[in-house]
C-alpha cells in the first residue's frame, strides 16, 4: 500500500513521513528529491531553468509511475495533488493524507525553513502570508479530496497509523 502526505509546503510531510516509514517499515519517497535526482538540479534549478509546468508534468509522470502493490510512504510536493487529475491518481494508488495547517503556522515554518522553497523565497513576511491564504484558497478543493484529513501542527506517526490502519499497526 501507498500512504501519501499531502498538504502545503511547510506543513512535514518529509519530517513525518520518514518518522512513519520507519515505524511501519515501509519505504520512504520524497517526490521532490526522486525528481531533483532525475533532473541534476534542486527543485528551484528546474523552476528557474524550465519552469513550473515542466515540474508538475514531471510530477505527474512519476506518480502514475508508482507501484500500488509497493509498501511506500510518499511525501508528494505541496502543489502536486493540485495539478491535472494528481489527486485522482493519489487517492487510486493509495491512501491520501492531508497535513491541514493554519496559515499563521505555515507562515511561521516557511520564515525559518532552510530549505529554499522556490515559490516563496522572495518573500517577506506579510507577502508570504498573503501567498500563503491565496494558494490555501486555491489548493484546499483538490486537499480535502484526501481520504484523511488530520491536524498538522502536531501531528505523529501513531496518529496516521491509527487513520489509515485503525487501531493496529500494519
Amino acid at each position: 500500500m501507498i500512504i501519501f502526505l499531502i498538504g502545503f509546503m511547510g506543513s512535514g510531510k518529509t519530517t513525518l513521513g520518514k518518522r512513519l516509514a520507519r515505524k511501519i517499515s515501509y519505504e520512504f519517497m520524497d517526490m521532490d528529491k526522486v525528481l531533483e535526482e532525475k533532473e541534476g538540479m534542486s527543485v528551484s534549478e528546474i523552476f528557474r531553468q524550465k519552469g513550473e509546468a515542466y515540474f508538475r508534468e514531471q510530477e505527474s509522470a512519476l506518480l502514475q509511475q508508482l507501484d500500488a502493490g509497493k509498501n511506500t510512504v510518499v511525501a508528494t510536493g505541496g502543489g502536486a495533488p493540485c495539478f491535472g487529475n494528481n489527486i485522482e491518481i493519489i487517492n487510486q494508488k493509495g491512501v491520501s493524507v492531508y497535513l491541514k495547517m493554519q496559515v499563521a503556522s505555515l507562515v511561521c515554518r516557511l520564515e525559518n525553513a532552510h530549505a529554499i522553497r522556490p515559490l516563496v523565497q522572495d518573500l517577506r513576511s506579510e507577502e508570504l502570508r498573503d501567498y500563503i491564504e491565496k494558494k490555501l484558497l486555491e489548493r484546499e478543493p483538490y486537499y480535502s479530496q484526501a481520504h484523511c484529513i488530520i491536524k498538522g501542527e502536531s501531528v505523529k506517526p501513531a496518529h496516521v497509523i491509527a487513520l489509515v490502519f485503525g487501531a493496529g499497526e500494519p
